[in-house]
């Protein structure tokens, strides 16, 4: 199993290939139709991210000592934006996602790529994944 940085070092890599961010956008619209559909029985009020501009549900599962994330939007670029937050956390512990410094997002130039919305939606993703880790840390302890 890889360890977040090490995939964090990819997604860093894959970002890299490409000059103009036209093309990153389109690699982030491509992740999020990859992304596996989110069962309707999840699309909650409970499960929706405060502080996105778009909807955005988060679902998480705790399995044999990981959390498993899943999750979808209904706009393009962000469902690739939760798609390649989910591949950099999903199946690790609460411990190691609570300790991650999740740097891929400032080193592909997310953050100032992004509109200030966005932005504060991305920072509302991560803030959703730290508190999971947090309670299931908890929850476990």
């Amino acid at each position: 199993m890889k360890t977040i940085n090490e995939i964090q070092d990819e997604v860093i890599e894959e970002f890299a290939v490409f000059d103009d961010w036209m093309d990153k956008y389109q690699m982030l619209i491509d992740l999020g139709n990859e992304l596996d559909a989110l069962d309707n029985k999840y699309k909650t009020e409970q499960n929706l991210i405060d502080g996105c501009q778009s909807r955005v549900w988060l679902q998480c599962d705790y399995e044999d000592g990981v959390l498993v994330f899943k999750a979808d939007s209904d706009a393009l670029i962000v469902k690739g934006i939760i798609a390649l937050l989910l591949r950099v956390v999903s199946g690790h512990t609460p411990k190691e996602i609570i300790d991650a410094d999740l740097y891929f997002i400032e080193k592909i130039g997310l953050r100032e790529h992004l509109s200030p919305t966005r932005s504060n939606g991305l920072l509302a993703m991560v803030k959703q994944v730290k508190a999971y880790a947090l309670v299931y840390s908890v929850k476990q302890a």
